[in-house]
């Protein structure tokens, strides 16, 4: 087996060309039984297997500094740098990482799991570089992918590097998915004669040469530049674009060739400055499934076994929640859109897709785009609903607060995956869009506690005048304890007693009640409150928390600045003495990956955590 040989890129410079295709073969069997066991991103990786191969044959990581984007993509490159016994724990607690990472390996340097953003790495430490004396000794080679191109802030980077003319290799991986318009076909003979360094130094021989002739040259010039316009144009060459922007352009070239793209990058490399590298891949090649059902070679895929699979129906989820109600609230209001971020799929948008077309929206990885796209058509008279992840919120705060919240738009943002997330590690658990949206001025917060409350919430939100969230977690919903819901913007009791009253935002009302069924076995009764709306707060349920000897709010949150501290605040200013508050909720740090269950455990957010916190701080207060 060739892939045991291959503990580093040194290894892999040894073997010969012929060696790559069966190389190749294993590297997709060996990514197709992870994957497919433990979860994963599985059609980005398998269509970059040979690229991946022939960047580390002529570049030498870490001297180089290989930099992807996105991070998803990067499962070859952490094959081929000496992890390969470390994938028995992909996406598992201690884990190997789904992203690259700075902790795991010195050939990883950015934990690029959110897009677009490695052009702007690639500048700064090719200005780095450049400022140590390092330049010359060291390439960047930055892999752009899964529709990185779409997004804006790749184009700042972009132009940016063409400005500073520093030296950045840029291999655009294009898999068909998600690329602007700017990239199109060019023919293979015609880029390969101008990435040969010898063409180019005769373009700026020929350059220097008609300075000198004067006016006769500059004639001559004129004659010249027109001749390379025609053929560019013939070509149908995407050149005039990048070079507009100051960096040069080449390709496409055969993305599963290893012979082709490395001579490619070989040349790339000699040149100086900033360079794109055009290769062409097919996603999820080698294995048919992923070829096929694009949605789930694009994200995370992961195949049940045949005995898991029964008749049985699945549990329903969240996201299948929200989707029935938005699909039920659009047939009944020809007002309501949606906006996606280049997941229809995971936001369960594609239902909706399906059935109104022209009132579906994908910007592609742009949510800054998105957000304010949905705030003109808002000013329009249209009912827009921006379905994201809750992490990519954080990338479009900025035009949520200014452009929807100051305008008092009736935008609906709808979170999914909020809270603790799992798997794909610190990058995607959603622990801020609750500090985030609670300090736009204007905003209704909601977060429902059951799939029976969650669809309720987006019956009601879509008809608000003013910008609203709704939040709710990854995986199986839970259902309403007593199978009733709450109406319109009021908290909603489901539990009394006199020792401490407890405030559960969202998928934490359950464990909040295990925590209450736990406390009363010890002689401990608590009232529990399902918040349901944080803003603005239900000053009825305020009102009863503080006749208790102590109020403890719970969420899958950042406790500071979260929706403990907006109760805090709340509770403060009540003409009442205030009771003494216990905030519980995430903190401030980095959380790796784990399964949700095990990390809320951890945090003391489960029913036996919420208990022990609340007993304690009853016997700190004597209470």
């Amino acid at each position: 087996m060739l892939l045991e040989t291959i503990g580093s890129p040194a290894d892999l410079r040894r073997l010969d060309p012929d060696q790559m295709g069966p190389l190749a073969d294993e590297i997709r069997a060996f990514i197709v039984e992870a994957v497919t066991r433990l979860g994963g991103h599985l059609g980005s990786n398998l269509g970059a297997v040979e690229l991946t191969l022939a960047i580390h044959r002529v570049f030498d990581s870490p001297n180089d500094i290989v930099l992807w984007d996105t991070g998803h993509q990067a499962y070859v490159h952490k094959l081929v740098t000496g992890r390969r016994e470390d994938f028995a724990g992909l996406k598992q607690e201690s884990g190997l990482s789904g992203y690259p990472s700075r902790a795991e390996s010195e050939h990883d340097w950015v934990e690029n799991s959110h897009a677009s953003t490695i052009l702007s790495y690639a500048h700064g430490l090719a200005t780095a570089l450049e400022h140590s004396g390092e330049a010359d000794r060291r390439r960047i080679v930055a892999v752009v992918g899964d529709g990185a191109m779409t997004g804006g802030m790749a184009y700042e980077g972009l132009n940016n590097l063409g400005h500073s003319g520093r030296r950045a290799v840029i291999v655009l991986n294009d898999n068909g998915r998600s690329y602007a318009p700017t990239i199109s076909r060019l023919s293979t003979s015609i880029s390969r004669l101008r990435l040969r360094p010898g063409y180019m130094r005769l373009r700026s021989k020929v350059a220097r040469q008609l300075e000198r002739l004067g006016a006769a040259g500059r004639l001559a010039d004129a004659g010249w530049t027109a001749l390379t316009t025609a053929i560019r144009e013939a070509a149908a060459d995407p050149v005039p674009f990048f070079e507009a922007l100051g960096v040069r352009y080449t390709g496409p070239f055969d993305g599963h060739d290893v012979a082709a793209m490395e001579e490619a990058l070989r040349n790339a490399a000699a040149y100086e400055g900033p360079i794109v590298v055009h290769v062409r891949t097919q996603k999820g090649r080698g294995y048919d499934p992923a070829v096929e059902d694009e949605e789930q070679c694009l994200h995370d895929f992961k195949v049940v076994s045949p005995s898991a699979q029964v008749d049985t129906p699945k549990p329903a989820t969240w996201t299948q929640s929200f989707t029935e109600a938005l699909v039920e609230a659009a047939a009944a209001d020809d007002r309501i859109v949606a906006l996606t971020a280049a997941m229809p799929g995971p936001t369960g948008l594609l239902p909706f897709q399906a059935r109104f077309p022209d009132r579906f929206f994908d910007v592609g990885i742009a949510e800054q785009h998105a957000v304010t796209a949905a705030a003109g058509m808002a000013m329009g008279g249209l009912r827009p609903v921006v379905a994201v992840y809750s992490t990519f919120f954080s990338r479009a705060f900025d035009q949520a607060n200014l452009d929807v919240g100051l305008h008092g738009l009736p935008v609906v943002f709808a979170f999914d995956r909020a809270g603790i997330t799992g798997d794909d590690g610190p990058s995607h658990h959603g622990v801020l869009d609750l500090a985030l949206t609670l300090a736009i001025p204007g905003m209704t917060v909601m977060a429902p506690s059951s799939a029976e409350e969650l669809a309720a919430m987006v019956r009601h939100a879509v008809t608000l005048d003013g910008p609203v969230s709704i939040r709710w977690p990854k995986g199986e919903a839970h259902h309403s304890p007593d199978g009733l819901t709450g109406s319109g913007l009021s908290g909603r009791r489901l539990r009394q007693g006199g020792r401490a009253c407890i405030l559960a935002v969202g998928r934490l009302l359950r464990p909040a009640l295990e925590a209450a069924e736990e406390l009363s076995q010890r002689g401990i009764e608590v009232t529990v409150w399902d918040v349901r709306v944080v803003k603005p707060l239900d000053k009825a349920m305020l009102a009863d928390a503080a006749t208790h000897p102590l109020v403890v709010t719970v969420e899958d949150g950042v406790r500071i600045g979260g929706a403990g501290s907006h109760i805090d605040a709340a509770l403060a200013g009540l003409d009442e003495t205030r009771p003494p508050v216990l905030t519980l909720g995430t903190p401030l740090e980095y959380i790796p990956q784990a399964k949700p269950a095990s990390i809320l455990a951890r945090l003391g957010l489960d029913g036996p955590g919420i208990a022990a916190s609340v007993e304690k701080a009853l016997e700190a207060s004597g209470a």
